[in-house]
């Protein structure tokens, strides 16, 4: 395997920054960010690149600083449904009642590899190896299939749920990532039951989002918390990733399934702060901190942020 330089993809400063700021040098698309409760430390998980087909990297606050790790056996297979590559966006979210933990990804289809589906796998540890379960969360191929899978824990209820987006742009008739030549395609976040072993569905899916005219061909990137002041915040980027309409946005909620109502404006569009195409966001458990992805010299590489929650508006702080 290629050897990397780790000091290349190194934080150049522990950045607690009031403005966002690159963190990880290094292409590190999608990023996702969680506390490991077994050692204290931080780690953010990212789609396949670098050599891996689940890119790591830890650190020891949620700020940093970050480093990428050399890790070539997070997912040693991605089940039977899957072919074992292509690994896009990968959570990773602790299971208390089993003391393990879950990585939900999107892996392309075995049937079909012109689409993607969500799976679940299972480990001891937060770096793996995870095994795969073998039978796909959501695979609905006839709409384009199923990507970027973000988990939730609810405290109040004791349940566990999952959010991700129907890849409705996959069977469109091109155009702008394949879906702005009429008719438009929908590209709806989805939300699931899951049973607290992580994986087991509970009744069936349900929309909670979808693509309007301002979104262009599509929204995706789904990541849901609870704010401090009782909201639920579902973050989720729309346009083109491969172009420089690609955004952070967001909407809110009262309660946790709904309705959902979109922000007047983006969270974070190009120009702002000086980058370029933000998106794949996800936020640390409860809010506070947000991690993102945006155009650099090697790609796109991770920033973070912090951010306040008030009256249904997101505040970079």
């Amino acid at each position: 395997m290629l050897l990397i330089n780790a000091i290349s993809f190194a934080l150049f400063a522990n950045l607690a920054a009031a403005t966002p700021a690159q963190v990880l040098n290094t292409d590190f698309p999608d990023p996702s960010i969680l506390n490991d409760p077994k050692t204290g430390n931080w780690f953010a998980f990212a789609t396949a690149g670098n050599g891996e087909k689940v890119q790591v990297a830890s650190g020891p606050s949620a700020t940093g600083p970050w480093t990428w790790q050399d890790t070539t056996n997070v997912l040693p297979d991605t089940g039977s449904w899957a072919v074992n590559t292509g690994i896009w966006a990968p959570d990773v979210r602790y299971l208390a009642a089993s003391n393990s933990f879950v990585m939900y990804y999107a892996a392309p289809y075995a049937a079909n590899t012109a689409f993607h589906c969500v799976g679940a796998a299972l480990s001891s540890t937060i770096t793996g190896p995870y095994t795969a379960i073998n039978t796909p969360i959501a695979c609905p191929t006839d709409q384009g299939g199923a990507i970027d899978p973000n988990g939730y824990f609810d405290e109040a209820t004791n349940t566990r749920w999952l959010v991700y987006k129907i890849d409705g742009n996959a069977v469109g008739n091109g155009g702008s990532c394949g879906n702005t030549v009429a008719p438009i395609h929908s590209t709806p976040i989805m939300m699931q039951q899951l049973s607290l072993d992580g994986y087991t569905t509970i009744g069936s899916a349900f929309q909670i989002l979808d693509r309007g005219d301002a979104d262009g061909p599509l929204i995706e990137a789904p990541s849901l918390i609870k704010a401090s002041d009782g909201s639920f915040v579902l973050f989720f980027s729309s346009n083109c990733y491969s172009t420089t309409l690609y955004d952070v946005s967001y909407a809110t909620a009262s309660s946790l399934t709904g309705p959902y109502t979109k922000s007047s404006a983006p969270l974070l569009v190009t120009g702002n702060y000086g980058l370029t195409a933000p998106g794949g966001a996800t936020s640390i458990v409860g809010g506070g901190q947000l991690v993102f992805h945006a155009n650099c010299d090697a790609g796109r590489c991770m920033y973070e942020t912090s951010f306040s929650v008030a009256n249904n508006i997101v505040t970079i702080t």
